[in-house]
């Protein structure tokens, strides 16, 4: 009876996943510096060997120009997905904004119009999981219609 109610709580804690071909942590490019971009369900951010899309924490919009969240879970560590992505990204035209090392890693970039965070966290059993976000750049408001903070109203 006990075995069995273990087994029921551990399938009731698995997630569905989905396999996602990629650009590789183990593949090489040519020139020896790793993945190239190429035409994944993704093509404009590498994706390590072996991930799997967490399907009931991602939500994507849009095929080329993507925005939402994906989530991943992978084999390979956080240390080792943080250096994957800070070496990988620029490769793809990511320009990195901030990173941040730490038990929840943060790698925040940019590119085009679009900005990205990534979060990659470690897993209870072995492994990583990666939370990617990617949104529209906002406008930043316009400089020197504020004084002190009170909108500056100028009348002719």
């Amino acid at each position: 009876m006990a075995i069995s109610l273990a087994v029921a709580l551990a399938l009731g804690a698995c997630t569905e996943t989905a396999s996602l071909q990629g650009g590789g942590m183990s593949s090489s490019a040519p020139d020896g510096q790793g993945a190239q971009p190429s035409a994944s369900v993704f093509p404009d951010i590498p994706i390590p060997d072996g991930a799997n899309m967490i399907v009931d924490k991602t939500l994507v919009v849009g095929t080329d120009k993507w925005f939402g969240q994906l989530a991943l879970s992978v084999g390979q560590s956080p240390v080792a997905i943080f250096d994957f992505y800070r070496s990988r990204l620029p490769q793809f035209g990511w320009n990195e904004i901030t990173s941040v090392r730490a038990p929840t890693s943060v790698l925040t970039y940019d590119r085009d119009d679009r900005i990205m965070q990534m979060q990659i966290t470690s897993t209870t059993l072995r492994g990583s999981e990666i939370l990617i976000t990617v949104s529209p750049r906002g406008t930043p408001a316009p400089r020197g219609n504020l004084q002190g903070g009170t909108p500056v109203i100028r009348s002719n």
